[in-house]
C-alpha cells in the first residue's frame, strides 16, 4: 500500500496535478461513502487573504494534492453561498473539516492557513480519526 501511494505521490508530482475537487457537498459525500474514504470540507470565502494563501500555496504542494487525491474525497465550498450541512459552520476561514461519511460526525476540524508540512500533518490527524 505504501508503495502504491509513493507511485501516485511521484505520478502527481511529475504532471502538476490538482487536487480533484467534487462539485458539491452532496457529490463528495456519495463518493466518500462508496469509496470508503474520509470527506474533506474547505469551507472558503471570496475576500479571504488566508483562503487565497492556503489555495496558492499549500493546496499546490505536490506531495498534500496527492494525499488529498487518494486518501479523501474533497470538497471547496463558499461560505454562506454553498449548500452544505449547518453544523460545519466557520466561524473564520479557511476552515478545514474531515468527516466520516456514513455517519456525518466531524471526526477531526482546524481553522486558519497552514503551510504544507503543518498540513500533512493535520491529514494524518484526520485519518489516524477516520482508521479508529
Amino acid at each position: 500500500m505504501k508503495k502504491l501511494l509513493w507511485v501516485c505521490l511521484l505520478a502527481f508530482s511529475v504532471f502538476g496535478a490538482d487536487i480533484t475537487w467534487n462539485s458539491s457537498y452532496d457529490q463528495a459525500l456519495l463518493k466518500a461513502k462508496k469509496e470508503g474514504k474520509p470527506l474533506m470540507v474547505l469551507i472558503t470565502s471570496e475576500q479571504c487573504r488566508w483562503c487565497r494563501k492556503l489555495e496558492a500555496t499549500t493546496l499546490q504542494d505536490d506531495e498534500v494534492v496527492a494525499r488529498i487525491n487518494t486518501t479523501f474525497q474533497a470538497v471547496n465550498v463558499i461560505k454562506d453561498k454553498s449548500i452544505y450541512p449547518k453544523n460545519l459552520s466557520a466561524k473564520m476561514v479557511p476552515m478545514s473539516y474531515f468527516l466520516d461519511p456514513k455517519t456525518g460526525k466531524v471526526l477531526y476540524s482546524i481553522p486558519g492557513y497552514w503551510g504544507a508540512e503543518d498540513y500533512n500533518s493535520i491529514l494524518d490527524d484526520a485519518l489516524r480519526k477516520y482508521k479508529k
